[in-house]
């Protein structure tokens, strides 16, 4: 096997800084805080972007041919009296809060892809990889956010 970093393993690095950085709260450098931020808009152009555009307003290429418009997603605060709502953005990505959201279907849809998926059984590196990428992109979607 070739030396490298699989995207696995890449990915568990990242997901491994994120949890560093929650777990170290107020003490986050602002250095590590875009980094995180900068994974996460990364998986925004790679899982959303299709759809809610790449300013995450809602206006995707594939926008127009969905039967649901996509949500701006710059907005998510303002819609919640201008808090953001971190871990309830996480819960609705990760699929913990199982209420359905308009336009994704249900999790065995591909739109909600492999990306978010957590599967009890799995091995705690795969669990690990993908709340990495779900943290990190709640955390671009925070960034975003408009007054």
């Amino acid at each position: 096997m070739a030396m490298g970093w699989s995207s696995l393993q890449a990915w568990t690095l990242g997901s491994v800084l994120v949890m560093a950085l929650l777990w170290t709260g107020g003490n986050r450098s602002l250095a590590q805080e875009q980094d995180v931020i900068d994974a996460g808009k990364r998986e925004f152009q790679r899982s959303c972007a299709t759809c809610h555009g790449v300013e995450a307003k809602g206006n995707g290429p594939s926008a127009s041919a969905l039967n649901v418009k996509p949500a701006d997603l710059t907005q998510l605060s303002n819609n919640h009296g201008g808090v953001f709502l971190f871990w309830r953005t996480y819960e609705k990505i990760s699929g913990a809060d199982e209420a359905p959201i308009r336009g994704h279907g249900t999790r065995e849809m591909p739109i909600w892809g492999e990306r978010f998926r957590l599967e009890k059984g799995a091995s705690e590196t795969y669990q690990m990889g993908v709340r990495g990428r779900i943290l990190s992109l709640v955390y671009y979607l925070e960034s975003i956010q408009e007054k």
